[in-house]
């Protein structure tokens, strides 16, 4: 339900190949990485404010490569 409400999953008309399940991969990382930032907010929120901060994005990605790394 979050990966259709935050990032409009179900609108997405990809449906070449395996293009979907590689599109359905990259979302559930970026979602997982945005769910690890510490800052509080709601999932749109902190995806409008990484694409219009680079210096949030990357805090975004330090946090998510982090929590990666630890499993």
């Amino acid at each position: 339900w979050v990966l259709d409400a935050s990032m409009g999953e179900d609108h997405c008309q990809i449906y070449q190949n395996h293009a979907a399940e590689n599109w359905s991969l990259l979302r559930k990382l970026s979602l997982n990485m945005l769910r690890s930032e510490s800052s509080k907010g709601s999932i749109p929120m902190k995806q409008k404010r990484a694409w219009m901060k680079p210096e949030y994005l990357e805090e975004v990605l330090r946090a998510g490569f982090t929590s990666l790394l630890e499993i």
